[in-house]
């Protein structure tokens, strides 16, 4: 048997016609076997390149685990807790380690993420979320009703002093099972979901934490959640600050594990050592830099990423400090006069849009203005303070009106009211220069303004909280859910409140509590465009500008998607997509 076997891988086989091939190649000459050659060459190549195109046609690029990203960020994290997360740094990291019962989506969807589905009653009073079996926090534990709890209950505790506290006050937490919690509302809330996006903490690991040692807890850095990142090493200075934080995906994640293998993130003290840090490679991403350092990366061939932000900037005027704002065509006058296009090419450098309302446009059905030149509306306005009685005393002077009947015996004419007030803001560059523009604008129209400087926190505690200031440039963050009760509502006066412009109509506070009750997102969008255009009227402030979210991405990350960003941290709400290798699969794979 072997030897046939032998035999039979011994015999030589030939292709038919084989040997009349030989035979006929052996009588050509030099040249035709060199041209024989020559096309025997290209009916290869020919026939490759054919197999590789029919190939190409079936085969797609796909994303693929893999790759390294080096962020930059200014400042040092201390909290990586949701429910104490203050900096930038701290909301960053905590984006990326933590998840909630639900995510917002760039476009500003809420879609489920440790939960299976979420009902809610006709009344819109009670939520009931049932969390998926297989959720696991970075350890391996489940994610249970018992974490749900614990994180609401810790976020509702006065001695925590959590800046979450006010999303869950009044709100009712009930275990149902373990894994079924059901909260519960003292009255319909419509924007109520955007709550549940906060990051679930694992009870096992806090549960013998005393509240007042919260914020001195080891677990702050070296942070255990359930979201699309776990924290790998943790690299300090001599003093224990940490320098840097590496991150690694988590492959059980709800959503899916990211494809980007390493996340470095680096933290620098102020932009022009984190931009030394870029220039130098040591980071590739970085979103804390100004609208002016934007404009010089985009200018030398850097990938700058731009998005409007939920957020608007103006001057507030406050009529219970300075009674010329109790007029309103001094309110009218000051708005003709601000140059909105320049104010957002000359401070944001064109990373903006100019707003003639309190909410960014896009958001609901705002407007602006028709166009007019600056000759226009300042002839315009100075007409509207001539008829108002403020008069110019001699060409470019400050405008002054008589007070009132002069008192008995004085001489008449005498008792007289400038045309002028002071306008505080924050030690921002953007905000500084703004207010000096602005000054320089009011100015061609005779009103004169002191503009006042001071630090944030002196501004916050000093000057906005007990509202000492006669105008304030200052922004408002809106957020996701547009809800304008806490700005505008005349309810919100007084600090807590956020009504910083002293504003009172009971058309705009019936237009905002309907909003609030409503979970008809018509009705909402119907009751609060029925408010701008009240507010929008009354001129109770000049809004400005809406800013735009910048940020700087190396050309090899792909998959990244601009949407609505409230705040810096959620550029990372879509970060399972993002990529930076890829690989070929067949089109029938790619399903």
């Amino acid at each position: 048997m072997k030897e046939q076997l032998k035999q039979l891988l011994a015999r030589r086989y030939a292709l038919p016609g084989s040997q009349a091939l030989e035979r006929a190649y052996e009588r050509f000459s030099p040249a035709e076997r060199f041209l024989c050659v020559v096309f025997a060459v290209f009916l290869v190549f020919g026939a490759a390149r054919l197999v590789y195109s029919i190939n190409a046609r079936f085969l797609t690029e796909v994303p693929a685990v893999g790759g390294e990203l080096r962020e930059g960020i200014i400042g040092s994290p201390r909290f990586l807790n949701p429910l104490l997360a203050l900096s930038d740094a701290d909301r960053d990291l905590t984006a990326l380690i933590y998840s909630g019962l639900l995510r917002t989506t760039p476009e500003g969807a809420l879609v489920p993420d440790l939960v299976e589905r979420v009902d809610t009653d006709e009344n819109g009073l009670t939520y009931t979320f049932h969390i998926r079996e297989d959720a696991t926090f970075h350890d391996g534990t489940p994610v249970t009703a018992d974490d749900v709890l614990f994180t609401i209950q810790k976020a509702q505790d006065p001695t925590l002093k959590s800046p979450k506290r006010a999303n869950w006050e009044g709100v009712s937490a009930e275990k149902k099972g373990e894994y079924e919690v059901t909260l519960t509302l003292k009255q319909p809330y419509a924007p109520f979901l955007e709550n549940a996006t906060l990051g679930i903490l694992p009870r096992r690991l806090w549960k013998d934490v005393e509240t007042e040692q919260f914020p001195f807890s080891s677990f702050n850095l070296s942070a255990v959640g359930s979201g699309p990142y776990r924290v790998t090493s943790v690299k300090r200075n001599a003093l224990g600050i940490p320098l840097s934080i590496e991150l690694s995906p988590f492959k059980n994640y709800a959503l899916g594990a990211p494809y980007i293998s390493r996340f470095i993130m680096r933290f620098y003290a102020n932009e022009k050592e984190l931009l030394a840090g870029f220039y130098r490679g040591e980071v590739e991403s970085m979103n804390t830099v100004t609208p002016e350092a934007a404009k010089r990366l985009e200018g030398e061939g850097y990938r700058v990423e731009r998005t409007l932000l939920p957020r608007i900037f103006g001057v507030f005027f406050n009529p219970n400090q300075s009674s010329l704002f109790a007029e309103k065509a001094v309110r009218q006058a000051l708005e003709l006069a601000t140059d909105k296009e320049t104010m957002v090419n000359t401070v944001l450098y064109g990373y903006g849009v100019p707003i003639d309302d309190p909410v960014p446009p896009l958001l609901l059905n705002t407007r602006r203005a028709s166009a007019t030149s600056t000759e226009v509306r300042l002839a315009e306005a100075s007409m509207i303070l001539e008829k108002a009685k403020w008069k110019q005393p001699e060409a470019n002077g400050i405008r002054e009106k008589a007070k009132g009947p002069p008192a008995r015996g004085a001489q008449a004419g005498k008792e007289t009211q400038k045309l002028s007030f002071s306008l505080a803001t924050s030690d921002v560059p953007e905000l500084r220069e703004g207010a000096e523009l602005l000054k320089a604008m009011w100015r061609r129209i005779g009103i004169e303004t002191q503009v006042q400087i001071f630090g944030a926190g002196d501004l916050n505690q000093n000057v906005i909280r007990p509202r000492k200031f006669d105008a304030l440039l200052f922004g408002e963050i809106i957020g996701r859910d547009f809800d304008l009760f806490a700005f505008w509502h005349s309810s919100q006066r007084n600090d807590p409140g956020l009504n910083i412009a002293m504003y009172t109509n009971s058309s705009v506070d019936k237009f905002l509590e309907e909003a609030r009750r409503t979970t008809n997102p018509d009705k909402r969008g119907e009751n609060y465009e029925k408010a701008l255009a009240v507010i929008r009227n009354d001129a109770p402030a000049v809004f400005l500008y809406s800013p735009e979210f910048i940020y700087v991405l190396p050309q090899k990350v792909r998959g990244f998607a601009r949407g609505r960003t409230t705040v810096p941290s959620e550029r990372f709400l879509d970060v399972r997509h993002w990529y930076i290798e890829t690989e070929k699969v067949w089109n029938s794979f790619n399903k």
